[in-house]
């Protein structure tokens, strides 16, 4: 059986956890803050949320801002990876995943270019 095409990615569209994730990040100053629709190309997963922190400190205030907001409708992960050292953070929401990067992290693992056919959406400047 073919898989339905998903409707085409919007911010109004996403799921409400996705939203809440990037609204949780956005208030702990996260940067260049971008979701990867992953629906129709891969399958451990829908969507990619990442964003960049300018320190260690701020990369687990915006992990810890997600978990709590997401806490809040009984939302939990299913794995959280990279929170000792807090240069990649990976939280695995199952339906979708955030990746918290450094700067650095985040040029050298490039998700976006290694998803560059996902369509994606860009809250740059929110």
């Amino acid at each position: 059986m073919a898989k339905k095409n998903p409707p085409k990615l919007t911010k109004k569209n996403l799921p409400q956890e996705v939203k809440l994730s990037v609204k949780a990040s956005q208030d702990k100053k996260a940067e260049d803050i971008i979701v990867l629709d992953l629906r129709d190309v891969s399958s451990f997963t829908d969507f990619f949320v990442i964003v960049t922190g300018n320190s260690t400190r701020q990369n687990t205030a915006i992990y810890e801002s997600i978990e709590q907001e997401l806490k809040k409708g009984r939302l939990m992960p299913i794995g959280v990876e990279g929170r000792n050292l807090a240069e990649w953070i990976l939280i695995d929401y199952g339906s979708f995943v955030v990746h918290v990067f450094s700067k650095q992290a985040r040029g050298y693992y490039s998700l976006e270019k290694l998803w560059g056919d996902a369509p994606r959406l860009s809250y740059a400047g929110h």
